[in-house]
């Protein structure tokens, strides 16, 4: 049973969280617990890239899911002894991921992610923003040096995905892979 945090930062991206929060839905049999950290931005770009504020609809008594505000330093995951073992932030801003490398912990995403690296524990940025200028790659850089991963938001093809939801799903799917989750998805070679 997994304990994780899911961070949804203010980036350009709404929909990859939206599945990553429907295919843990699935999932629920695999986790313990899961805390969300969603900051204003997210709200906003939900809202305006999916027209609606269903991220609420995941924050409720029927999912594995519990909610905590950006600047709640008192939730368990702000500390290594909860032992949460993996964080995702999906989608992460590169102004998000530079406050993680350089250990700017201003708020409850960035705590957490310092805390999760701290412990050597498994830190998954899906960034979404492109080109990369150098001090991205510095960052990414740092990130991958102190235990992190960097997984882009960049999307497979080759299960020819029919929707904006199967597409988001190839990155989902490969970043719940990375946190060792057991799930169904297409892999290359197999039937």
């Amino acid at each position: 049973m997994k304990k994780i945090v899911v961070a949804v930062g203010g980036s350009s991206g709404s929909i990859y969280a939206k599945v990553l929060f429907d295919r843990l839905v699935q999932l629920k049999d695999q986790i313990e617990k899961v805390g969300i950290v969603m900051s204003e931005n997210a709200k906003y770009n939900w809202q305006l890239e999916l027209k609606s504020q269903s991220y609420e609809q995941y924050l409720t008594k029927n999912t594995p899911f519990n909610a905590f505000d950006k600047m709640d330093f008192m939730a368990p995951f702000a500390s290594g002894s909860a032992k949460y073992e993996t964080m995702i932030v999906c989608p992460c801003s590169m102004g998000l991921m530079a406050r993680i490398a350089a250990g700017i912990s201003n708020d409850l995403t960035t705590r957490a992610a310092d805390v999760i690296l701290k412990e050597r524990r498994k830190l998954i940025l899906v960034i979404r923003d492109t080109p990369y200028s150098l001090i991205h790659i510095n960052n990414m850089k740092a990130v991958t040096e102190a235990g992190g991963i960097i997984c882009p938001a960049s999307p497979s093809f080759y299960s020819n995905p029919q929707t904006f939801e199967e597409l988001a799903g190839t990155v989902v799917d490969r970043v719940l892979d990375l946190a060792g989750f057991d799930l169904k998805s297409y892999r290359w070679g197999e039937e």
